[in-house]
């Protein structure tokens, strides 16, 4: 094969290797972008101009044709904005907020929900009824959307102004290291970073490898391994394993969706810095909550403030009574739920935490000194409350998870009816790498973060070359210990 064909199909969409930031393809392709971003750092239309280009590229390159979809969103919530900032007129304000919201949620509702409204309508009027649709589901479709929508949001509540450039909204709307799997940036957050003179200090630097450095590692080490070598074989078929074993694929799967999710997360902030924009924090060990209200602080934080501020705020929060909170906090999480996936098995999983959340609201309301989260607890009550906190959240992960109910069911009987305390050391006998994964990643996830900023400090005082070292160690450590191709990161999917 010449080189002209290897670069054409390098270059070229392919469906089943998309562009993500563990594969060495992107490693390699950010190398030279960052190399030509810092020779543009000073011009800043250029600057703009090759990012969107990039950004662009990335997202055809994980998605296809449809970064035109991405191209459409940024003109029509452009617009919408320009114009809903220049009327005064109450009614005609409003309707343009209800046009943006309308158009961003038909656009999502047609690509994730189509086919399962098609199969609920089979299900009540009868097989045939309607016809599956052949639809693809555009990556980071529900990221972007959402990101449009607080902007449009924003300028109707006047707490931010329009983008007087087109350019400037399709970079915030583009901007890669978030494209995909977020974490979703408000943009009264992110535009005033756009024209900002790019300055990356070695402080920012530092904290960018420590970034890369452990989302790689918890994605392409603890995630994948386990996911592929443990998680993946108990959830096909959970009734060919004793119930030790079930519960441990459980543990590993919480593991493992938040090593995959987080790890995300520290590359995309890790990657922004590098290129002097500052994304919020997205993850803070979250299975360290003694409460369910503090797990969601702590965990998705870009998704859970957006779906306050901009959810259940409007329906009315926490100002109309007990009764209206707690069905404002059921009904924002079953939305949650449903944001991500069109199943089941994702709304069970929205309701089982809107119930909970409401609970505890309730909880807090007739139980004198109850805290809302942990930190405000002495140590036992803090303990307790970390191991109910995580094994609630455990159930709505299985229920997440499993590909049916009866798979959850089977699981949970396992669990409860065929629990042989002696496996465990075949158990770590059997799967001696991913048992020492799953250890240590909980063990690195309870590590106070004291350490942690040690740690990153560190790094950040070591001089480039021994971070250059680190960064090549770890792509090496993840090329030895890879049992199969780059593994898509979860939150694709949604």
């Amino acid at each position: 094969m010449d080189l002209g064909t290897r670069l054409a199909e390098l270059l070229s969409y392919d469906s089943s290797s998309p562009l993500i930031f563990s594969s060495g393809l992107f490693l390699y392709l950010f190398v030279g972008f960052l190399f030509v971003y810092h020779l543009l750092r000073r011009t800043i239309t250029a600057r703009l101009l090759y990012v969107v280009a990039f950004s662009l590229f990335f997202y055809y390159k994980s998605s296809g044709m449809y970064f035109l979809l991405l191209l459409l969103a940024a003109t029509y919530d452009f617009m919408i904005g320009y114009s809903l900032y220049r009327t005064r007129t109450p009614w005609i304000r409003k309707m343009l907020v209800v046009m943006s919201v309308a158009i961003n949620l038909a656009m999502l509702g047609y690509f994730k929900y189509t086919n399962f409204l098609v199969e609920l309508s089979n299900q009540l009027f009868g097989e045939g009824f309607l016809a599956f649709q052949n639809i693809f589901l555009p990556v980071g479709i529900s990221f972007f959307v959402f990101q449009s929508m607080s902007y449009t949001i924003d300028i109707y509540r006047r707490q931010l102004k329009p983008l007087e450039s087109w350019l400037d909204y399709l970079f915030y709307l583009s901007f890669f290291p978030g494209l995909l799997a977020g974490p979703i940036v408000r943009a009264r957050d992110f535009i005033p970073q756009i024209r900002r003179k790019v300055c990356i200090t070695r402080e920012m630097l530092g904290t960018a490898i420590f970034l890369l450095l452990t989302g790689l590692f918890k994605k392409a080490i603890i995630s994948d391994y386990i996911a592929l070598n443990f998680v993946d074989r108990i959830f096909d078929d959970p009734t060919q394993y004793s119930g030790v074993e079930c519960l441990m694929g459980l543990y590993g799967y919480a593991l493992q969706i938040y090593c995959d999710f987080s790890g995300y997360s520290d590359m995309a902030i890790g990657l922004a810095l590098m290129m002097g924009f500052r994304f919020p924090k997205n993850f803070d060990a979250p299975y360290q909550s003694a409460t369910i209200t503090e797990f969601w602080r702590r965990w998705h934080i870009s998704l859970s403030s957006w779906l306050r501020d901009y959810l259940y705020i409007s329906l009315g929060g926490n100002r109309k009574g007990r009764t209206r909170t707690y069905l404002n906090l059921l009904l924002t999480m079953l939305l949650g739920g449903l944001w991500h996936g069109a199943a089941i098995r994702f709304i069970l999983w929205g309701a089982l935490h809107g119930i909970a959340l409401a609970i505890h609201k309730m909880w807090l309301s007739v139980v004198p000194g109850a805290k809302l989260a942990g930190r405000e607890m002495n140590p036992v009550m803090r303990l307790l409350g970390v191991i109910f906190t995580f094994h609630i959240v455990c159930l709505g992960w299985l229920v997440f998870r499993a590909d049916s109910m009866q798979t959850a069911m089977e699981l949970l009987h396992q669990i409860f009816s065929n629990f042989q305390t002696n496996i465990f050391p075949q158990l770590f006998a059997g799967y001696p790498l991913a048992m020492t994964l799953i250890v240590v990643g909980f063990l690195l996830h309870f590590v106070p973060q004291s350490i942690d900023r040690r740690v990153e400090g560190l790094i950040t005082r070591t001089p480039m070359w021994g971070q250059v070292a680190l960064l090549v160690v770890m792509i090496w450590c993840v090329m030895q210990i890879k049992s199969s191709d780059i593994q898509p990161f979860i939150y694709f999917q949604f």
